[in-house]
């Protein structure tokens, strides 16, 4: 009887610690996906805040780059390059974009149970859908921290794609450069 006891004591103890096993793996496979959705969202997010603020500089402003040094021949290696994609302007750019992942909430993706994040806060005054958006401020902190992370961590990589025009920056950059978005490349374009 005792054996009886302990055998089915065992078993119950064996089943309630894989269980609190699962569970425990469930959540730490959430809290990696929902890091993954913050990272993914906030490298998406920082790609549409400079292609938008490239695109309101005037694109008729020039910027002197190479070398002032005068060579023996007498000439000197100056190109003129547009402003906006300058190497000058991509970082002073970068260096206020993270600031604007306030302008940001966070929307549950139905199909893939993946979270998304919009602008909530419109460019240009007009009024926007914010049904399904979650606005919440440690939403837009997250989104802050991992932006700045980003943009410290792949400074080089941004100056490349942004110094060219170049299609799809988002998948080239957050999906195959930096596999921060690495479940992201089947995302719509225009989503984050």
């Amino acid at each position: 009887m005792r054996s009886g006891r302990s055998v089915a004591w065992l078993l119950a103890r064996t089943c309630l610690l894989l269980l609190l096993g699962l569970l425990g793996s469930s959540s730490l496979t959430q809290a990696a996906r929902q890091g993954q959705d913050i990272r993914c969202g906030a490298c998406r997010a920082l790609v549409d805040e400079m292609e938008w603020a490239i695109s309101q500089v005037d694109p008729k402003k020039t910027t002197q780059t190479g070398s002032f040094r005068i060579n023996p021949d007498g000439s000197q290696s100056i190109r003129e390059i547009p402003l906006a994609r300058s190497e000058g302007n991509l970082l002073e750019l970068m260096e206020n974009v993270c600031e604007r992942m306030k302008d940001y909430g966070e929307r549950m993706e139905p199909s893939s149970s993946r979270k998304t994040y919009v602008r909530v806060v419109s460019r240009n005054g007009e009024a926007m859908d914010l049904s399904e958006a979650k606005l919440d401020s440690t939403v837009t902190s997250s989104l802050k921290y991992a932006c700045e992370t980003i943009a410290e961590q792949n400074e080089d990589e941004l100056i490349e794609f942004f110094s060219h025009e170049t299609d799809n920056v988002k998948d080239k950059l957050c999906s195959k450069r930096t596999d921060l978005c690495d479940h992201a490349l089947k995302l719509h374009h225009d989503e984050l």
